[in-house]
């Protein structure tokens, strides 16, 4: 029985070593095929042979955002939906246009580390560290100076000028996803219970609900 369970530990292991061999590209690309019905952790790929330039390349990046909103600033991704080719390589894209003094407000990519360039303007930059020292790490950037919010961290940024800003940010996973704090709060669908809320920010019932009104 002991050698059966050794065995058995010498196989699981190998099993793992195994699973964790394979995390980088088994093949030149793996162009997203936006028809295909199958599912799987990313999309399908096309055939090798139909792949063309195009679906390595997008324009438009260069165009600003509208940025005319309640928070003043608008993101424009580049992931696998508008590259294909960026399927499977764990990276994706995005420009951040901010109004005078607009905000990117808090929010997390829970797949994805940050690493933002600022382009043009001054921000206000910061994440907050977990529970328990919630600390906040800030800094005010200028043009050309880059700053990193580690991957699931709550971060956010702010136009500390009088003129328009802009900021190139890259992302460490193809589909980074995005959780901004007061529209998962306030705006979930169903709402979260105004009782749980209440207790969660120890405000009044009516703050809760004006809140939710909001989003």
């Amino acid at each position: 029985m002991a050698k059966l369970m050794v065995l058995v530990g010498v196989f699981a292991l190998s099993f793992c070593v195994a699973m964790a061999a394979d995390q980088s590209a088994l093949q030149d690309f793996c162009v997203a095929e936006s028809n295909s019905q199958v599912l799987l952790n990313g999309l399908a790929c096309k055939k090798a042979s139909s792949v063309e330039a195009s679906d390595f390349s997008f324009s438009g990046l260069h165009i600003a955002g509208n940025t005319s909103n309640a928070v003043g600033s608008r993101v424009t991704l580049v992931s696998a939906t508008q590259i294909p080719g960026l399927n499977t390589l764990g990276i994706s894209l995005a420009r951040i246009d901010y109004a005078p003094w607009g905000i990117n407000p808090p929010h997390a990519h829970p797949r994805a580390t940050e690493i933002l360039t600022v382009i043009e303007g001054s921000l206000e930059v910061g994440f907050v560290t977990s529970n328990p020292d919630n600390r906040l790490i800030s800094k005010i950037l200028n043009k050309g100076d880059v700053f990193v919010f580690p991957i699931g961290l709550i971060h956010y940024q702010k136009n500390v000028g009088n003129g328009n800003a802009m900021a190139i940010a890259g992302l460490s996973s193809q589909n980074p996803g995005v959780i901004t704090i007061a529209n998962a709060v306030f705006g979930s669908k169903p709402d979260i219970s105004t009782d749980i809320l209440v207790r969660a920010f120890q405000v009044d019932k009516n703050i809760i609900s004006e809140m939710q009104s909001k989003f």
